[in-house]
């Protein structure tokens, strides 16, 4: 468990070096003209990292570089990882995936559903269904998150103090409690859309498992898999040093240098644990995560979940087989999702064509706000990540044109 480093010639692994090198060149083309301040990219085959690189800096201000041991906020790549934990206490038999979430948290009990109006006078109507497990593993609970701005709901959870954050005064029950007050966009299991239902779960986790979210990840995961440098914040010293600066799109045009923004928040212990979008790590930290996946649950003989346990997780749970764009609301992204279900936790290819770019079917994996991201395609053994620190993620096609550019370097 040392340093991130390449670990196998990409010829060796069926990748030609030449085709990996136009990966590079097309990303450092974002830096260069100031898109973004800096990235890290790796791919690994077979469990074995066959590409790494880096470019750019951390923190454009005091000229300090990308290095393999920056620390990314991760924003929504949490969100694998909490459902990961969920699925944990799922095995030990703690919950079935139908069970009503209000089991646990009785806040979610009686919940109403928007009928009509904005602000004060929106109307609404008891639920016929409640949320249960399952809904807040697949975002169908009817929850949302403030930054959607697409939604009379949405502008409640804003007006509550849920944005891009949450109330300094309010821990995780509180967020749940809060969250529980407002009215759900549809009824549950009818629709998908991208919500605060991941930290529900992680406090559903609290409930079940009686440790907070930050002690279950830390003792049943990150311990578990060597995951040295995750946590909910970077505390000062080392950590802090080599935390990224947060950046964000230029106002005046996308294609302009991206501006320095404060992300400061993520420097001390935050009142809440988000199981939704709260940790920060390195790299070597999420290929180790995403190597767990890749191996059914295993990583160096330690087993965190069953083989089988994540063929259910990474299989679509959209009901009819439904793509995300049939079923889902408008998702905060820079592509559609023609061909790409969602399992537990994580999106899932289920047609590759419909989608217009480059991949395989069966792969799975998710990003975050800040425009990282994460995949494992199955039947390619591949292993993608990339981070950076750009707001928001749905700036640049940053995602796809990862996926095309990796995949022409697959040659056996």
């Amino acid at each position: 468990m040392g340093e991130l480093q390449v670990e196998v010639e990409a010829a060796e692994v069926g990748l030609d070096s030449g085709r990996l090198g136009r990966l590079d060149r097309h990303f450092r083309r974002y830096v260069d003209d100031g898109r973004l301040p800096g990235w890290l990219i790796l791919v690994s085959r077979g469990g074995r990292v066959a590409h790494l690189s880096t470019y750019g800096q951390r923190d454009r201000e005091q000229s300090l570089p990308v290095e393999v041991d920056t620390l990314w906020r991760l924003a929504s790549m949490t969100k694998p990882i909490t459902s990961v934990a969920a699925m944990m206490l799922y095995e030990e038999g703690a919950f079935e995936l139908k069970d009503p979430v209000e089991r646990w948290i009785p806040a979610f009990a009686d919940m109403r559903v928007y009928r009509s109006g904005f602000g004060a006078k929106v109307e609404s109507r008891p639920a016929v269904e409640p949320i249960r497990v399952w809904h807040l593993l697949t975002h169908t609970a009817g929850l949302s998150y403030g930054f959607h701005y697409a939604h009379p709901v949405d502008a409640l959870y804003r007006a509550a103090g849920f944005e891009w954050g949450t109330p300094p005064d309010l821990d995780l029950a509180g967020c749940c409690a809060a969250w529980a007050g407002l009215p759900l966009l549809f009824e549950p299991g009818t629709e998908f859309n991208y919500s605060v239902a991941t930290d529900v779960l992680g406090r559903l986790v609290e409930v079940v498992s009686g440790q907070t979210l930050e002690e279950f990840f830390q003792t049943r995961i990150f311990d578990s898999l060597g995951m040295t440098d995750t946590a909910f914040w970077a505390p000062e010293g080392s950590a802090a040093e080599r935390l990224a600066a947060t950046y964000a799109a230029n106002p005046a045009g996308a294609h302009l240098p991206a501006i320095a923004i404060d992300g400061s928040f993520f420097l001390r212990r935050p009142p809440m644990w988000s199981g939704g979008g709260g940790l920060v790590g390195t790299a070597r930290d999420y290929h180790r995560f995403a190597l767990m996946m890749r191996g059914g649950g295993d990583l160096e003989g330690v087993r965190l979940l069953s083989p089988r346990t994540v063929a259910y997780m990474t299989r679509n749970q959209l009901p009819g087989g439904a793509d995300l764009e049939q079923f889902g609301r408008p998702l905060f992204a820079e592509t559609t999702f023609d061909g790409v279900g969602f399992g537990l936790g994580v999106s899932v290819v289920t047609d590759p064509a419909a989608g217009k770019v480059l991949c395989g079917p069966g792969e799975y994996g998710w990003g975050g706000a800040y425009s990282t991201a994460f995949w494992v395609a199955p039947e390619e053994d591949l292993t993608v990540l990339f981070f950076t620190q750009l707001l928001p993620s749905s700036t640049h096609p940053i995602r796809s044109q990862l996926k095309q550019l990796v995949y022409q370097s697959i040659v056996a």
